[in-house]
């Protein structure tokens, strides 16, 4: 277990556990919301999160989250892999490792996740839920909201959401997602439904006590998810090509070099972009 300092980003959620799957694989689990859930959404430390990833040698990110289903047909119990998002947070949240930097960069972000790390969980994940009889069905090709928090959403934001296209909301996606794109790491969420938002008359408005029932029951499955597809995807990074869509992909971003560029910011992004800025 690794605790790490990623100045200027200051420390991680919690600290870093490297462990070997089965096979050997080396993994390295981050908890997002710190040890014992103590950190609330609007609050987790992403940039030093994805940074602290980073400077360990980590490649590509799966990411698992709890989510509201704004759609009957995806149950609660349920496995989704979205592959668009739809950001509600409020500008609170630090979403970039260039912001206040004399350096710009604009990242491009139309597909938000990885499409050829998305494309292999799709197999595998699918496999694995059948593996695993948990009875919980893989949903493919939906939109995320991420909304701020800490407060669930009103019955007419919920409504509103799935007028925009909406198919799940959480509080965790971003600025994840956006970091995860500037450090060229590949990114992709497993999202495991605990609820129905608040969007059904006939239905109580989703509260904590709703989500926890089937929270433990979704972790469970979700290890089994993880230490059933690791070494596979392990395989496919070594051999293939799945890293080859964010491997590089900041080098056009980055706004032509000048005078104004402060020594002290290019070291500072260095840590997250040493290709760049060493």
């Amino acid at each position: 277990m690794l605790t790490l300092s990623c100045k200027p980003w200051g420390h991680p959620s919690s600290p870093i556990t490297i462990a070997k799957a089965p096979g050997g694989t080396l993994v390295a689990f981050l908890a997002r919301h710190g040890v014992g859930h103590s950190i609330p959404p609007s609050s987790v430390p992403a940039r030093a999160n994805i940074a602290a990833l980073k400077s360990l040698g980590v490649r590509l990110i799966i990411a698992f989250s709890a989510v509201g289903s704004l759609r009957e047909e995806i149950k609660p119990g349920d496995f989704v892999l979205p592959n668009q998002i739809i950001d509600r947070t409020k500008g609170v949240r630090p979403a970039s490792f260039f912001e206040g930097s004399s350096v710009v960069a604009h990242a491009q972000f139309g597909d938000p996740f990885s499409n050829r790390l998305l494309s292999f969980l799709e197999s595998h994940v699918r496999t694995a839920l059948e593996k695993a009889n948990a009875g919980s069905q893989l949903h493919t090709g939906k939109t995320i909201v991420c909304m701020e928090g800490p407060q669930f959403s009103t019955r007419a934001e919920s409504k509103m959401y799935r007028a925009w296209g909406g198919d799940l909301i959480n509080m965790s996606v971003l600025p994840e997602a956006k970091l995860a794109r500037e450090a060229e790491l590949s990114y992709a969420l497993i999202a495991t439904a605990t609820d129905y938002d608040s969007w059904r008359e006939s239905s109580e408005p989703v509260t904590a006590a709703e989500v926890f029932k089937t929270l433990q029951t979704n972790a469970d499955t979700s290890r089994r998810v993880t230490e059933l597809i690791v070494a596979d995807l392990h395989e496919a990074v070594e051999n293939g090509a799945i890293l080859a869509e964010e491997a590089g992909s900041m080098r056009f971003s980055i706004m032509p070099r000048s005078e104004q560029q402060k020594d002290e910011d290019k070291k500072r992004l260095a840590f997250v972009l040493p290709t760049y800025f060493s």
